[in-house]
This record gives C-alpha cells, structure tokens and sequence, in this order.
C-alpha cells in the first residue's frame, strides 16, 4: 500500500464541500484540500440513473490517516453513501510528501 494517499469526496454544494475541507484539515487529517467547482455527476441510486451538480474535493493525507479522515468526513456528509475513496499517491517530490506527513501529525496531546 503507498504510503501517500489523495482522497475524493463528492458533495451537494460549496458550504458542505468548504466545511469539511475546514474541520479536515484543521484536525490534521489531511495537509491540504482542494475544492474543484461544481461537476456533473450521472449516478444509480435506488433502481434509477440519476444526475446531478455537486462539488468535489481532493485531500492529500497518509495512508495511515485515511480511516480517521474517512469518519470525520462520514459524520459531516449529508448523503446516506458518500462517495469517499483514496487513490494512492505513486510518486511526488520529496519535499511535497513530507510536507503532507508532517502536516497530518496530530499535535502532541491532541
């Protein structure tokens, strides 16, 4: 498993896509997060296709913290199934990578 990982998270709209990226990365549970602006999303949901706009985020943390970041993102979605998945970071340069370990450090006694 790579020790990098770059999480996706679909949302329905900016003020939800803006507060998870606020309480992720300020608990450290990721070094940084982009939000990409909306996006058409064609979808099954309930026997039916679907469409629809939303927001998508990206956030670069460890490996070791995706299921912690994956739960404080669960408890925030609004959706019954959030899409959330990890695709793993293949390679970066040196400094970009330790940046993202020693911003997803928790803080001693946190």
């Amino acid at each position: 498993m790579a020790e990098f990982v770059e999480v996706h998270v679909t949302v329905p709209d900016r003020d939800t896509a803006e507060r998870i990226a606020d309480v992720v990365v300020g608990e450290r549970l990721a070094a940084a997060a982009q939000l990409v602006a909306p996006v058409t999303s064609v979808y099954w949901w309930r026997g039916e296709i679907n469409r629809g706009e939303e927001w998508l985020l990206f956030m670069m943390t460890t490996a070791e913290r995706f299921d912690e970041l994956a739960a404080a993102i669960w408890e925030l979605h609004p959706y019954e199934v959030p899409q959330i998945i990890a695709v793993p970071l293949v390679a970066g340069t040196a400094d970009y990578l330790e940046w993202i370990r020693r911003e997803t450090t928790p803080e001693p006694g946190a």
